[in-house]
């Protein structure tokens, strides 16, 4: 049995997927990049900004599932520019309070909407 999650927080999906699927105590969330919610723009201003904006939309999306960060059990980056690494690994980190989830971040050759950074998540809730 699987779950669509859906928050109007988050930006709705740009093509045939879900926001987020919940199966079992799983939380499988789709690839986040820096749409803001409220407005449909890109959030582009500089990495920080979009990591943020990207961040705030994984926690709209766990919110709406009753889930939080501490619920995070994996997470994948995807980069434009590897040198973006550190500025996005600050910012990432700062919505974590320890037990720190799996992750793997690597760069890629080109995103949606030519976005400089995209972060998917696994959740889990025993």
């Amino acid at each position: 049995m699987k779950t669509i999650i859906q928050s109007e927080k988050a930006p709705a999906p740009i093509g045939p997927y879900s926001q987020a699927v919940k199966a079992g105590p799983f939380l499988y969330v789709s690839g986040q990049i820096a749409l803001d919610p409220a407005t449909g723009q890109l959030v582009t201003i500089n990495i920080i900004r979009e990591a943020n904006q990207v961040m705030e939309n994984i926690g709209a999306i766990l919110r709406a599932a009753g889930l939080g960060y501490e619920h995070i059990v994996k997470t994948c980056i995807f980069l434009k520019d590897m040198n973006d690494f550190g500025t996005v690994n600050e910012v990432y980190g700062e919505y974590f309070k320890g037990d720190f989830p799996a992750r793997e971040t690597v760069q890629v050759a080109k995103l949606p909407k030519d976005v400089n950074v995209e972060i998917s998540v696994i959740a889990y809730q025993s």
